[in-house]
């Protein structure tokens, strides 16, 4: 069955930012490694080591405990993220993927004159993500 996603749950370094993100995508990927050897009458493959990224687009606010006091201190650190598709209790229909963050950059500010403030991210996972269903 589909699933609408409507109370998506995001916390980033212990603060619940889930109300002021519009958008998120966690990408997970593995290299992909030849292990093609004569004899062979196609190439073959194993994967290698995965590679995850976060990419989330915010609505901007510079309240204290929002979304600029909350990024803007981790800029070149490490930080936890936990992500769960609804506000749920974890479940097989509720997981959350936990990780580590490389907070690389932060562009506090991207709008024009009468839209709404926003930010973008796009982060490289330090490490796996750990995925709970229970």
């Amino acid at each position: 069955m589909a699933q609408v996603i409507t109370a998506a749950s995001i916390t980033i370094g212990a603060v619940d930012l889930s109300s002021h993100i519009k958008k998120i995508t966690l990408d997970s990927s593995a290299a992909e490694i030849e292990t093609t050897t004569f004899g062979n009458t196609a190439k073959r493959r194993v994967g290698g080591l995965r590679d995850n990224k976060v990419s989330i687009d915010f609505n901007q606010d510079f309240s204290a405990a929002t979304v600029e006091a909350s990024v803007y201190p981790l800029i070149g650190s490490t930080a936890a993220v936990i992500v769960k598709p609804g506000t749920a209790v974890v479940s097989a229909t509720n997981p959350s993927y936990t990780f580590n963050v490389l907070v690389t950059d932060w562009t506090p500010l991207d709008a024009q004159v009468g839209e709404l403030a926003s930010a973008s991210i796009s982060w490289p996972i330090d490490g796996a993500i750990t995925k709970a269903t229970a």
